[in-house]
């Protein structure tokens, strides 16, 4: 048993086999620089094959349900453009603009609804024990069957609409084991990036690098509306096709750590030193590197100073997040814009704004939180700004295309920005938190923690608004606001601690240089 053991240690640390090709393509090793490279592309790819297979749901659910209630769905008269006569049984075979049994039926909003929830529930289940596991077992490994299950079970999915599956059983057993799947990326990712990428400007590089959720979520808008045409089940067949080439690319390619690839850290990427004392204005995101020891435990990474907050504040920035996942295609095109319908492709790829908007507000948030040395007071200064701009877009949104798209960016930047930015930078720094003593081997683990209990209110928000909009989507827009709200307040006492930091901070800065020229005087 222990010379399996140490077999198997000496062949994790073994480069990946693209690595050992492409040094010996070039007849010699890589750099750190280039395998960082290769981390930021590699990881980037896969997490947005993640997210491209994830949002094909959202984009098909109109086409599954075309007849939904018609209240709160509208700010003028419905439009009835359906051929079927009410209580006329519709047959089995299918054509865009009839539905797909049983989606078709008058609960078909909220059986939706629950396949949304069923697959975050185990998702956000499984993101505890993929942590675990993350932090304890060979990383690319566990990515890359992660992703080929994922590619499988997405697929599957889609693959109902040649079978003729009506049976909504068959289609929450699929959804519940692409979650299961999915629970696997994140914590893997993170961890990797975090594995070679120091604190220094971490929020911007990783702001920049959370791209690939928006890019993710609007390349697989874009395949799933273009496909939707040729039948519904390519929409979901493609992504899972494409998300299972990239797990084969993670497997070939991927360098989960320096020191499984046996290459030395730069100087410039080793976090220096906490300057802080050890009062209650330490900032709570110093990290510390040193050497890897034990994976630490599930209720130890709890403990860490700023993860409970964090998780918190997730959970309700996740819920408001993936509600416009969810439901953004589908609002838009039951909403009359100008006093006209949007078809379901075009309202497809009008709410992939949204993400554009994200992609620029997690940079953003990133970049700032890196000037201002403040995680917190980032995330909840943008959790506050979005209320606003979730009222204006929901009350105004419908006057004009221009006034909608210019409220869905900003909208999308607010609420993406601190989703981002606790998701990556956060994650990574309280992975590597002073309070674990260098220990590094906690990254899944806090990244899981923080994404787990995230993604339970990624859950609750689509399921809610499954129920709510079928009355009201006012409803769900005043929901959406109360949640941004509590995840700013949530963070109150992190932005009370950063502000307390800043201002000691400033004092000492400030004391020697008011003593040189109180001696410059007495001179």
């Amino acid at each position: 048993m222990g010379s399996f053991l140490e077999a198997a240690e000496r062949n994790q640390n073994k480069p990946p086999i693209g690595i050992r090709f492409i040094e010996c393509i070039k007849k010699k090793r890589l750099s750190y620089r280039t395998h960082q490279a290769i981390v930021l592309i590699v990881t980037f790819l896969a997490y947005t094959s993640y997210h491209a297979a994830r949002k094909t749901t959202s984009i098909v659910k109109s086409t599954l349900d075309p007849e939904s209630s018609e209240a709160g769905l509208k700010f003028v008269p419905w439009r009835i453009t359906y051929s079927s006569e009410p209580g006329e049984i519709k047959s089995v075979s299918w054509k865009l603009g009839d539905g797909w049994a049983p989606f078709n039926a008058s609960d078909g909003t909220a059986l939706l609804g629950e396949l949304d929830l069923a697959f975050l529930a185990i998702y956000a289940l499984g993101m505890y024990f993929s942590g675990h596991l993350g932090d304890r077992i060979n990383l690319r490994i566990f990515l890359t069957v992660g992703m080929v299950g994922t590619g499988i079970f997405t697929s599957l999915f889609g693959v109902g609409f040649w079978a003729n599956v009506h049976n909504f059983y068959y289609y929450l057993m699929v959804q519940m084991l692409a979650g299961l799947f999915q629970s696997t990326g994140w914590p893997s990712v993170v961890a990797v990036v975090g594995n070679w990428f120091g604190k220094k400007k971490r929020g911007l590089i990783m702001g920049i690098w959370n791209a690939h959720t928006s890019v993710g979520n609007i390349s697989g808008s874009l395949i799933a509306a273009a496909m939707l045409s040729y039948g519904w089940g390519w929409s979901f067949v493609l992504p899972g096709l494409l998300i299972t080439f990239f797990g084969f690319l993670v497997f070939a390619l991927l360098p989960v750590s320096p020191e499984a690839v046996g290459v030395d850290q730069d100087e410039d990427e080793l976090d220096s030193p906490s300057k802080a004392g050890e009062g209650v204005t330490e900032p709570l995101l110093a990290s510390v590197s040193g050497v890897r020891q034990e994976a630490v435990g599930f209720i130890e990474a709890w403990k860490i100073p700023g993860v409970a907050p964090f998780a918190l504040c997730l959970f309700f920035a996740k819920l408001v997040a993936y509600t416009f996942l969810y439901w953004l295609p589908f609002y838009i095109s039951h909403t009359a814009i100008d006093g006209k319908y949007l078809s379901d492709g075009t309202a497809g790829n009008l709410s992939t704004l949204f993400d554009v908007g994200g992609v620029v507000g997690g940079i953003l948030a990133g970049h700032i939180s890196d000037r201002l040395d403040a995680r917190a007071i980032t995330a909840a200064s943008f959790m506050y700004c979005s209320i606003p701009a979730l009222f204006f877009y929901r009350s105004y949104g419908h006057l004009s295309l221009g006034v909608n798209i210019a409220f869905m960016l900003l909208t999308g930047m607010l609420v993406n920005g601190p989703y981002a930015l606790i998701t990556t930078a956060v994650s990574a720094d309280l992975g590597t938190h002073s309070s674990l003593k260098g220990n590094s081997r906690a990254l899944a683990t806090v990244t899981a923690i923080i994404d787990g209990t995230g993604s339970v209110g990624a859950a609750i928000g689509p399921l809610l608004t499954g129920y709510i909009s079928a009355k009201s989507w006012s409803a769900v827009f005043t929901m959406l606001m109360a949640a941004a709200l509590v995840a700013g307040l949530l963070l109150t006492r992190l932005v009370v601690a950063e502000v307390a930091a800043k201002i000691a901070e400033s004092r000492s800065q400030g004391s020697p240089a008011s003593k040189a020229q109180a001696a410059a005087f007495d001179v």
